[in-house]
């Protein structure tokens, strides 16, 4: 399913309606982090495959936890965000 620019526009408007203008920029700072912890756990994620044939991986594992810790404190942050936006519904 392709979304156009009205689709696109549509969404904009009930998401700046649900959340408000505050709130967006915070909301779109979460996603980001969100997004680049993710995508540093799962370049561990390779790197565990490089360390099963034998090159030694360049991530420790506390780094990796760190990485998993702070992706899920994102999403945390994220729900809390959702759940009075859902309340006033």
């Amino acid at each position: 399913m392709k979304f156009g620019p009205w689709e696109i526009g549509l969404l904009l408007i009930i998401i700046l309606i649900v959340f408000g203008v505050g709130k967006l920029p915070d909301i779109g700072r979460q996603f980001g982090k969100g997004i680049r912890d993710f995508k540093k756990f799962s370049s561990g994620a390779e790197d565990e495959d490089t360390k099963a044939a034998g090159v030694t991986p360049s991530k420790s594992q506390a780094e990796l936890d760190v990485a998993k810790a702070k992706l899920e404190a994102a999403e945390a942050k994220l729900k809390l965000m959702e759940d009075p936006a859902k309340k006033n519904s």
